[in-house]
């Protein structure tokens, strides 16, 4: 079987993500790059090689490359954009999540892969995360009963690091770090509970960063590709230095949300923390989940299933296999998972389902109405019957699909 031949549209933060389709010869192959940066440009001729085409015109990858498929890896505002172009051109589209920044801009992604029959894949690939499978499928099982409520808590120890030094910081370009970090939880939140949000209320500050004299002069610089291994992680978060001239989103939000199944959830983000790792707690009518760690050696779930008082082991414990690459494996798992649709014509992903991606934007969006204005409750809005309907290929409309 000939390779599938990939284009790139972005090579800077998520661009390692491409990189692990590339294995010429055994099925996938990137053939083009597109980016406005030489340095990314530079990078992708290191990557895969001369012979790969570089441009700063993403277009080129659409109209004049031959490719089966194209990665959107570029910055979020810049998703609709890039994806609506490469669904139109026939290309299978990998998107990085979130899918978009506005719930308008996710519709019109989901319109056009009904228009056009075009694959589209939304990277979420934490439903890859080994600890997390490990939850769904206890739930599955009935180990907690029926679901009632699931609370996460975010600790993004190196936020600052990550999202306060580039455009990350500023609306114009993210709206809320409730997208770029938060539409990752939120997700997961719907999948683990089995329902969308249909309204939510949410409180948030920008209680450190903005406040920071510590301001990169000079023009913006793009964020290099950057590993766990080479990550410099400031501390106190004050001291950061290089802060985006302009920091207009919250690093602190709290988040309620009420499901179209009843469930009952609550996501807390928190970018000024000492720490880094997400702890999800799930609780049925007949027991409670809880994950201790975020995939590295000795990440854990816990299950309490009967009467107890203050018992920390739990009753039961499970360790889920430690993986290996990026966020443990389960970047790989998602390409796989994308490159095998690809090959074999498929039209829909196992998990990663393209409406609740559009469904983490929805909620994403009414939850930062809400804290920008004061903490109201925000419904949040429903996909069109007439898209959901017209992309019934891409799989049932419930998350559990």
């Amino acid at each position: 079987m000939d390779d599938v031949r990939i284009g790139v549209i972005g090579n800077g933060l998520r661009g390692p993500l491409a990189r692990l389709a590339h294995r010429p010869g055994e099925g996938a192959a990137v053939v083009a790059v597109a980016d406005l940066h030489e340095d990314n440009l530079a990078r992708a001729r290191q990557w895969y090689g001369d012979g790969v085409l570089t441009t700063t015109r993403y277009q080129d990858l659409l109209e004049g490359a031959a490719t089966d498929a194209v990665f959107v890896l570029s910055p979020d505002h810049l998703h609709e954009e890039h994806a609506c172009a490469a669904l139109s051109a026939g290309r299978a589209v990998f998107l990085e999540k979130p899918m978009a920044i506005s719930v308008e801009s996710a519709d019109r992604v989901l319109s056009t892969a009904a228009s056009t029959g075009s694959l589209l894949y939304v990277g979420h690939n934490m439903r890859h995360f080994d600890y997390l499978v490990v939850m769904k499928s206890m739930i599955d099982r009935g180990d907690i009963g029926e679901v009632k409520a699931v609370w996460c808590r975010h600790f993004v120890g190196h936020g600052g690091d990550f999202y306060f030094r580039d455009w990350h910081a500023d609306r114009r370009y993210a709206n809320t770090l409730l997208l770029q970090k938060g539409a990752h939880d939120i997700d997961v939140i719907h999948w683990l509970a089995g329902g969308y949000s249909r309204a939510v209320q949410a409180f948030g500050q920008s209680a450190v960063y903005a406040h920071s004299t510590n301001r990169r002069q000079g023009p913006p610089k793009p964020p290099p590709a950057w590993t766990e291994e080479d990550l410099v992680r400031h501390w106190p978060p004050r001291s950061l230095p290089g802060v985006n001239p302009v920091v207009d989103v919250e690093d602190i939000s709290l988040v309620q949300m009420e499901l179209d199944n009843g469930v009952l959830a609550t996501y807390d983000q928190c970018h000024f923390t000492p720490d880094y790792w997400r702890n999800y707690t799930v609780i049925g009518d007949s027991g409670r989940l809880e994950n201790f760690g975020n995939g590295e050696p000795g990440t854990c779930v816990r299950l309490w299933d009967r009467r107890c008082g203050y018992e920390p082991e739990g009753h039961v414990k499970v360790v889920p296999p430690t993986g290996r690459g990026s966020h443990g494996g389960a970047d790989q798992r998602c390409v796989d998972e994308f490159l095998s649709l690809v090959s074999s014509g498929g039209t829909t992903a196992s998990v990663n389902s393209p409406i609740a991606a559009r469904q983490a934007v929805a909620t994403a969006c009414a939850a930062s109405s809400s804290l920008r204005a004061g903490g109201g409750v925000r419904t949040v809005e429903p996909v069109a019957p007439e898209l959901d309907a017209a992309l019934a290929a891409y799989g049932r409309r419930r998350p559990e699909a």
